[in-house]
This record gives C-alpha cells, sequence and structure tokens, in this order.
C-alpha cells in the first residue's frame, strides 16, 4: 500500500488564514494526532430521524464503520509508522485516532505541515489537499488534526455600560429563569433525568461560581460534569476570557432546567477538536446527552467542504439517536463579521441537522412580554446572525425564499441583546452577557424539560416545529434587521420563526412527535399479545 498512488480527498483543500505568515518547515519530530473518519457502512436513512428512534448498538450495526476496512487503516499506520490509539468506539464513532511525528504524517499524506504566525496567534497549517492511497481513498470521508489553526469563536457579548455616544444605555437584564418564564417553559418540571451537553472550545468553569451563583437564585446547583475531548480540559482563566461563554452556558441552561444533569465537553479549537466533540458527546453511552449546544463557531466560507459535511454526517446520526442539537446563529449580522462586502451565514448553524437560534432584543413587563424585535447594535455591537447557505441545500422542511437555493438560518431565537442580556457570574464577577450563544442553551434547556414531560427524546424537531401553527406556537418578530435581511410575518433570514411558547409546543407539536415514537412500541405489544408470545 505504502507504494500506492495517493487520491485527494475531496474538499480538504486548505489555502493560509488571511494575514498568516509562513515562518518555516513544522519541525519534523513534533509529535501530532489525527482523527481519520470512515464513511458509514451504509447510506444514513433520514426516515428513522424521529418516529423510530435506534439505540447505539444497532447503529454500530448498521451504520458504523466497517470492521475490515479500520483494519485496512491500521495496517497503512503500521506501514507509514504511524501509532494507532485504540478507544474502543471506532466502529461506531466512525473515527480512527493516529499519532506520528510531523515528517511521517507529511510522508503519509502526502503533504507539507508549515508553521504560520498571525495576528491571532501561531499555528500549523497546510495548503492543498490531503491525500490518501487508492485503496482507502474509496471509505476515508475526512482527515482531521494535521492543520491545528483555530477555526471558531464563541458567540457572546458583554454589556457595555454606555452607549455609542456616551450616554448610559437604559437598558434591564434577566434572571434566565425568568425569561424562560416569559415565553411560557413549563414550570411543573425541573428536567430531572434528563442531559444537556454543551461543547466548549475554550475557557473553563470554576465550581464555587456554580455553587454561588444557584444558591443566589435559591435554585439548587445543577449537577455539573466534565468530558476531555482530545486532550482538552476545563481551564479556567478570568471572566474576559472563553469563561465567559462556558458560564453563560452553564447558567442559562441549569437555570431554565436545574434538575438536568449538565455535561461540558472541552475540546481545541480546531476542525479535529470540533468535530471529535460533536461526535463524542452525540455517541457518549456513559453520560448519555440527549440535546447538545453549540455556541461557537465561524462563516461557511473558512470551513473546507470536509468539514462541513463531516460534522453534518455526524449531526444526523444525532437525529436518528433522538439527541437534539441547537447552535448559535452568530453574533455579526448578515456578513458574519466578514469584510468582503457579501452576505455569509455561520456554520454550524447552517448544518441542516441542527437548530439554528438567532437573536432578539425582549422588552419585558412583569410577567408579560412588551416587545420583542430583531437584535441588532449596529456593526460594533453585534447583530443576530441569519441569510442563506452556500453549502447546504434547502431541507425539504423548510419552504424555499424567492431567489435563495441554500438553507434559511436561523430557525428560531430568543433574548440575546447584551442590553436585555442575562445575569450571570463568571469567575467571581457579576456580569450581563447575551449574544445568540445564549439563545442555544435556552433552546437546549426547553428541549430538556420536553424531554421529561413528554418521557420522550423529541430528537431532531426541526420538522414538528415548521409544520407547527406558528401564530400560537411562536412569538412572530416582524421588526427589525441583521444588515442585509429584514424581519416580516412568518419566517425571515433574522429570527426563524420566532421565540418560542413553550406550553403551545408542548401540547401541539411536541405532543404529537411523542405519540409518533411510543406508537412503534405499542404496536409490537399488541403483536406479541396476539401471537401468545
Amino acid at each position: 500500500m505504502s507504494n500506492t498512488a495517493k487520491i485527494p480527498i475531496k474538499g480538504s483543500e486548505r489555502t493560509p488564514l488571511a494575514g498568516a505568515r509562513a515562518v518555516g518547515p513544522t519541525d519534523p519530530h513534533q509529535l501530532i494526532e489525527i482523527s481519520v473518519i470512515l464513511k458509514h457502512r451504509q447510506p444514513l436513512d433520514p426516515s428513522r430521524s424521529g418516529a423510530r428512534l435506534m439505540g447505539h448498538a444497532e447503529f454500530a450495526a448498521h451504520y458504523g464503520a466497517e470492521p475490515a476496512q479500520i483494519d485496512q487503516i491500521k495496517k497503512f499506520a503500521k506501514e507509514n509508522n504511524l501509532q494507532v490509539l485504540e478507544r474502543g468506539d471506532e466502529v461506531l464513532r466512525r473515527t480512527v485516532t493516529l499519532a506520528g511525528t510531523a515528517a511521517a504524517m507529511e510522508k503519509a499524506f502526502g503533504i507539507e505541515l508549515i508553521d504560520y504566525e498571525h495576528p491571532e496567534g501561531t499555528y500549523r497549517g497546510r495548503t492543498g489537499a490531503i491525500n490518501v492511497p487508492q485503496e482507502l481513498a474509496p471509505f476515508v470521508k475526512g482527515v482531521f488534526g494535521l492543520d491545528d489553526r483555530p477555526v471558531a469563536k464563541p458567540h457572546f457579548r458583554h454589556r457595555t455600560a454606555r452607549g455609542a455616544f456616551g450616554a448610559r444605555v437604559a437598558s434591564t437584564s434577566f434572571n434566565p429563569a425568568d425569561v424562560g418564564k416569559l415565553y411560557d417553559f413549563p414550570q411543573d418540571v425541573n428536567g430531572a433525568g434528563q442531559v444537556i451537553g454543551l461543547l466548549e472550545l475554550g475557557g473553563g468553569f470554576r465550581p464555587a461560581d456554580i455553587q454561588t451563583y444557584f444558591t443566589a437564585l435559591g435554585v439548587t446547583p445543577p449537577v455539573v460534569q466534565t468530558a476531555s475531548v482530545d486532550q482538552a480540559k476545563n481551564s479556567p482563566t478570568n471572566a474576559q476570557s472563553a469563561d465567559g461563554e462556558v458560564m453563560l452556558d452553564i447558567e442559562v441552561a441549569g437555570s431554565v432546567a436545574p434538575g438536568a444533569t449538565i455535561v461540558v465537553y472541552f475540546a481545541p479549537n480546531t476542525t479535529r477538536g470540533f468535530q471529535d466533540a460533536l461526535s463524542t458527546a452525540v455517541h457518549d453511552q456513559l453520560r448519555g446527552p440527549r440535546v447538545i449546544s453549540i455556541s461557537w463557531g465561524g462563516p461557511e466560507s473558512t470551513w473546507t467542504t470536509q468539514s462541513m459535511q463531516n460534522f453534518d454526517d455526524v449531526a444526523q446520526e444525532a437525529a436518528m439517536l433522538g439527541v437534539t442539537i441547537t447552535a448559535a446563529s452568530g453574533d455579526n449580522g448578515s456578513s458574519d463579521g466578514l469584510t468582503d462586502g457579501l452576505n455569509h451565514v455561520d456554520f454550524p448553524a447552517s448544518s441542516p441537522h441542527v437548530l439554528a437560534c438567532g437573536g432578539t432584543t425582549l422588552t419585558a413587563s412583569g410577567t408579560g412580554i412588551v416587545s420583542e424585535t430583531a437584535w441588532n447594535d449596529g456593526a460594533q455591537g453585534g447583530a443576530s446572525g441569519g441569510g442563506y447557505s452556500s453549502f447546504f441545500a434547502t431541507p425539504s422542511w423548510q419552504t424555499a425564499q424567492a431567489g435563495q437555493t441554500g438553507r434559511g438560518v436561523p430557525d428560531v431565537a430568543g433574548n440575546a441583546a447584551p442590553e436585555t442580556g442575562y445575569n450571570v457570574l463568571v469567575d467571581g464577577q457579576q456580569d450581563v452577557i447575551g449574544g445568540t450563544s445564549a439563545v442555544a442553551p435556552l433552546w437546549a434547556g426547553l428541549v430538556a424539560l420536553l424531554n421529561q414531560k413528554l418521557q420522550t427524546r423529541l430528537g431532531f424537531i426541526n420538522p414538528a416545529l415548521y409544520s407547527a401553527n406558528q401564530a400560537t406556537c411562536f412569538h412572530d418578530i416582524t421588526q427589525g434587521d441583521n444588515g442585509a435581511y429584514n424581519c416580516g410575518p412568518g419566517w425571515d433570514a433574522v429570527t426563524g420563526l420566532g421565540s418560542p411558547d413553550g406550553i403551545q409546543l408542548l401540547q401541539t407539536a411536541f405532543s404529537k412527535i411523542a405519540q409518533a415514537q411510543n406508537a412503534p412500541a405499542a404496536a409490537e405489544v399488541r403483536s406479541q399479545r396476539s401471537t401468545g408470545r
């Protein structure tokens, strides 16, 4: 195999980051770990998402990697002086972990590794495509870890003390549970028995902060566990770092569903880290999260095709296993923070198999909503991300918009404006934080409550949301914009379908999912009774 021709992996092409400067070849002795992703044993069946949920063992048997193909990767590794780091879930996750020197990796994959300097830090990179022997090309879907550039940013914003012209901003912040009440989240459940997964690509939390925060609210602190992905750890530093993201996610989800267990999956901020974090969480049989919240992302144009496709593959796996994924739509409006004058959507929110969460500005009085508009504080203040994917086509459950062929983002919305943001505690400091990062865990908490209430796994909820009675199940946001796109009646590329009415969604859209999931089991019981089994 070592002497056979190599085939480029489609969509693996890389170019240097804008503003990066090559400083020289990567040290050939540097040790590198990578993840090799293999194809499914058979194509995924989208019709299995919903009524007929699978367990991990059944999934591995039908859709996991072929053991014989894993053996071929091991042979390839041995021939190229690479070590296989066996985890035991290679078939289920379709992922084989390899380790070796930079020189061995270059030889094995037909690449050249270069060290780059960049205004945001140094990274190890490559240009062009990754290559694999032609015998492996038919079933290797992706290779991640050779390039370790940062790929995502957290989508949170601190509230400013003063407005654009120095005047103090008149605004009201919220405790997260109060936002849940305004959105009519069920109050007779607390998420007990549910597990919420949070993907974090940096930062950390201090257990003392969690205890202090929830005790001050008069709420029993949720159980918070950590999971290390690709050697990343819970690494808190200061309140101005990514710790703000981690604590916002924990405190919003934990306030809405305090009875749930929260598992924080810490991973490196690389394509490999992001891919492995989602795959690990979706297939975590020990902790078993049934809803996963993602508050990190970046413009689609900054990701490789293999990154987006392989990540979406795992999101499809989550749907078949009954796992809901929520993702922040971004905090930079229709440009998603790029300055090329074009419109961009944020990934992974643009994946058709996640619930993309946009942002609003919420004004309330007592227990009622006074007004709710699109969150847009200008180019420097932030705005709800949204628009149309350049990579993913319009899914079947979403109506294509005039002149658009891509998947529309976001699907739903919730309070995100920093000036009407969430009261949090980060590294001992009280703060008010907003951003669409808050909306993803808010919706994750709602899903946990509904899972408990319905005693089911709602899983992939997008089709149900789009077929629901939007007049009763959502607060339609008709005022505001995010730059290129305007709000209007019904779905729009700023706030999606709108913010939720939890009880209405429970009683209409989601109760139907529970009934459909229970129908196969009931039919099997009837069949067994009729046959005397």
